[in-house]
């Protein structure tokens, strides 16, 4: 059955984490029978970022708000095995030998970190104000947002790079 609530979750923390939870396994239904070749296809111009590096970036970006949501920093071996987030040339970084089952288990590792997070938030906690980017703050309920409309953005990048793929 589905619904936006999650056991042992209080109500607003449960329903923002099932967008995310949602997103993210709508995400991996749609890449599944993807090819190698597929997910390293960068568009007819290759000048497009692929789906095995938009996937990294999910993953990153998610697991970058998973510490947020901590309010720890992200440990070293972690960032080093996920990251960076973006290369010298300020690009996401290439994918290149990464094969999706990989990428797919990284997107649920960080999934699994995000719910023994969620599990632990009380309802009250989501005004709790973290740190963002460049300085910015936002809520955690905000957090919790964005990363269900971060995942869907780029998964409909994804949708189109495979739709591309299959016409050349």
């Amino acid at each position: 059955m589905k619904d936006l609530s999650t056991p042992n979750m209080d109500i607003i923390t449960g329903i923002l984490y099932s967008t995310v939870s949602e997103n993210v396994l709508r995400l991996k239904k749609s890449v599944q029978d993807a090819s190698e070749d597929e997910i390293h296809f960068k568009g007819k111009e290759h000048n497009e970022n692929s789906i095995a590096e938009l996937l990294k970036h999910i993953a990153y970006v998610d697991l970058k708000w998973v510490y947020r949501l901590k309010c720890a920093p992200i440990p070293s071996e972690l960032e080093k095995e996920y990251g960076p987030e973006l290369d010298e040339k300020g690009n996401l970084p290439s994918a290149e030998g990464s094969s999706l089952s990989f990428l797919l288990q990284q997107l649920d590792a960080v999934h699994q970190k995000l719910k023994e997070v969620c599990v632990t938030l009380k309802d009250e906690n989501l005004t709790k104000v973290v740190s963002y980017e460049k300085g910015e703050k936002a809520t955690i309920r905000w957090g919790l947002w964005h990363m269900a409309d971060h995942n869907r953005y780029h998964q409909a990048h994804i949708n189109k790079l495979r739709q591309i793929y299959k016409r050349t």
